[in-house]
């Protein structure tokens, strides 16, 4: 009944703003034809000897096939008080660009429990990542409370004071926070349904917890953050608490409502930074409003551009 409250909620404050005004993004994409689709992605579909599209019919066949998954879909999105249209679009998104769909949803769960069982720990140059966030430049992060606020300021400071630089004798690559730390088999790498890397589910551990009841992970328990973004009854509470908070982002900074445009949601789940993204389209919009200006909507990537324009596709699965 909690739960189910929580989300009454949630959705109720998905329509007003801090200042009581949004404007509503409209349906469907602002460009005309598919942003260019980088190169690492074309790169690693043409490695495996696929094509954007057999990935696309792949990830599609999955979800018209199994009733149970987009029941979990359902239920996962109902409980985040968010469209189903959205993790829809974010995990057609991640299997068309990233990697291929498994043909059985059971698969996935094999999966998991083969990474749960890895003896896995996040670390850089024999370095823990609980010891290096508590090196002094991460002191003022302390005074965040929430995992969102925590894990994002770290990120931050990485940003500034750590990538690509030498500190205390160590160096420290050219590289997302993520990749360095996070993900100990190769850069870059996602995982599970969702593609998440662990990272992400570390910032959205709160809300996951608070929404879903799933215990609040710690960075200090890698096997237990795979469990999360590799086991999909988990992993989708992950998806939907991430595009619960872009739409969250995008409203309470940015004054818009981006829950009826799945491809700008997917977009931002593929980029992440909706936070920092949105106070930059706010920025640029009070400028233009001060000149007489007509206001910017945000835009769909070539992820979200595809999302958008097979959007008969997917909402006919539900």
């Amino acid at each position: 009944m909690a739960t189910m409250l929580l989300a009454i909620v949630i959705a109720a404050l998905a329509t007003t703003g801090a200042s009581g005004k949004t404007i509503v993004v409209p349906e469907g994409n602002r460009h005309a034809s598919q942003p260019k689709v980088p190169g690492a992605s074309i790169k690693r579909t043409r490695d495996t000897r696929s094509t954007f599209d057999r990935k696309y019919d792949k990830i599609l066949d999955l979800l018209q096939r199994d009733r149970k998954l987009r029941a979990k879909i359902n239920s996962t999105a109902a409980q985040y008080g968010i469209d189903p249209i959205h993790i829809v679009g974010a995990l057609v998104g991640e299997h068309t660009y990233n990697v291929d769909a498994y043909d059985r949803l059971q698969s996935y769960y094999i999966k998991a429990m083969a990474y749960a069982t890895g003896g896995l720990s996040f670390s850089y140059n024999r370095m823990d990542v609980d010891e290096f966030v508590n090196l002094p430049e991460f002191d003022k992060c302390r005074s965040f409370s929430s995992s969102f606020d925590l894990w994002t300021c770290r990120e931050a400071v990485w940003e500034k004071s750590f990538k690509n630089r030498t500190v205390r004798g160590v160096r420290y690559p050219n590289d997302r926070f993520s990749a360095v730390f996070f993900q100990p088999f190769y850069a870059g790498q996602t995982f599970g349904l969702g593609q998440l890397n662990p990272l992400t589910a570390l910032m959205h551990t709160d809300m996951v917890n608070r929404v879903s009841g799933y215990r609040k992970l710690s960075h200090r328990d890698g096997e237990d953050v795979y469990k999360a973004i590799m086991n999909p009854d988990m992993s989708l509470a992950y998806v939907a608490a991430a595009l619960r908070h872009s739409i969250d982002a995008y409203r309470d900074i940015a004054g818009l409502d981006i829950s009826g445009n799945p491809g700008i949601t997917a977009t931002l789940y593929n980029v992440g930074n909706p936070d920092d993204r949105a106070r930059v389209l706010a920025r640029r919009n009070r400028d233009r409003k001060a000149r007489g200006q007509s206001l910017l909507m945000p835009q769909e990537n070539y992820y979200g551009w595809l999302v958008n324009d097979r959007i008969d596709d997917l909402r006919a699965l539900f």
